[in-house]
């Protein structure tokens, strides 16, 4: 059974002539009259009887309403997918990890809002794990994480590295470690620490870490918001390891200090034989890239994460700011204004895990 049958069929049950119904469908009377041939052959019944007016028979007439049925469904599902390929998909769903939503993504959203005005834009920021569940699920269009081969490398996948970044310590400023500028390996290890919930890609490069050391990680309290890791340190007893971007809130806050793990050297016995840093990637599928709202958040994430800082800014991030200070020095003011689009239209940054697909909604916040 072919579609142009059931065209046909409906064409002369509505018309009642099977010349109507050739010029209805633009094509030749005989071809109408081999494709009704066609049905009734697949079918094993009449569909008509042949009279001056051809009018539809017992079977015909049970028939009509599912082929009727049948080729509205199909109109649907055509001017669907046309609308999708060309740009007029009624939402984007994005995953990302907790600090790029607070730091990186806004001049992206408010780039993207600007080119696809009519485009929902949805963001929720969930661990790497998670992130990449629901993005294979199907429930989000693009994933930003930390990269993990085992979880991002497969044929249908796309991977794009954005950048990658040091892992430093946070701490209360009254801490012991505040005293160094660079906290070696044997002090760090010696205290209990607040982590990232499991199912996050960086409670699982510190566990990592400290297996290779041989030590023991104290983790005596999981989290997942940055708001928590700031709270949680400036009582003073338990410290974090944290990349960069997620530490930019803390770098100014007086009661907290921000410290550099001592890179490896002979004179750290524990020191392991790499710094510790983590590589951040933005995944989709190859599907969804020929996507043209996707395609444009795609290529804009690219262009502006990590945002290029001004020299004013780079103390705010330590050696890492030195080097993209001299990248570029215009990003202050549209970083500035971006945040403040970001408050005035989404409230995923202070409550974005109520912002979030609705399936999404169900899963759980381990993330």
């Amino acid at each position: 059974m072919r579609l142009e049958q059931l065209q046909a069929f409906l064409a002369i049950a509505e018309s009642g002539s099977f010349q109507q119904a050739a010029r209805k469908c633009g094509v030749t009377q005989s071809t109408i009259s081999r494709q009704i041939q066609a049905l009734e052959a697949d079918l094993g019944v009449q569909l008509f009887h042949r009279t001056a007016q051809a009018k539809l028979t017992l079977a015909g007439e049970r028939l009509s309403p599912r082929a009727r049925k049948i080729c509205q469904e199909w109109r649907q599902v055509t001017e669907e997918l046309a609308d999708l390929m060309a740009g007029k998909q009624p939402e984007l769903c994005v995953a990302a990890i907790h600090s790029l939503c607070a730091h990186y993504l806004p001049p992206v959203l408010q780039k993207f809002c600007r080119n696809y005005p009519d485009v929902q834009l949805r963001v929720t920021a969930l661990g790497s794990d998670r992130a990449l569940k629901v993005l294979k699920d199907g429930l989000v269009d693009l994933a930003i994480v930390m990269n993990n081969r085992f979880l991002t490398t497969s044929p249908e996948m796309v991977t794009q590295v954005l950048y990658d970044e040091s892992i430093e310590v946070l701490a209360g400023a009254n801490h012991p470690l505040a005293q160094y500028e660079q906290v070696p390996w044997s002090e760090l290890i010696r205290y209990p620490q607040v982590v990232f919930k499991d199912g996050y890609g960086m409670q699982r490069l510190v566990q990592e870490r400290f297996d290779r050391l041989g030590a023991t990680l104290q983790a005596v309290l999981e989290v997942n918001t940055l708001d928590a890791f700031r709270g949680v340190a400036r009582q003073g007893e338990l410290i974090a390891l944290l990349p960069q971007s997620a530490l930019v809130e803390a770098r100014l806050d007086p009661t907290l200090a921000v410290r550099p793990i001592a890179n490896p050297d002979n004179s750290d016995s524990l020191a392991p034989g790499s710094s510790l840093s983590r590589q951040v990637v933005m995944v989709t599928s190859q599907d969804r890239l020929s996507i043209p709202p996707i395609q444009c958040f795609w290529q804009l994430v690219k262009e502006l994460v990590p945002p290029k800082l001004s020299v004013a800014e780079k103390g705010t991030w330590g050696d890492e700011g030195d080097k993209r200070a001299e990248e570029a020095e215009g990003a202050e003011e549209e970083q500035i204004a971006s945040h403040s689009l970001l408050t005035a239209h989404y409230s995923l940054l202070t409550q974005v895990e109520k912002c979030h697909v609705t399936k999404v909604l169900r899963v759980s916040s381990k993330g």
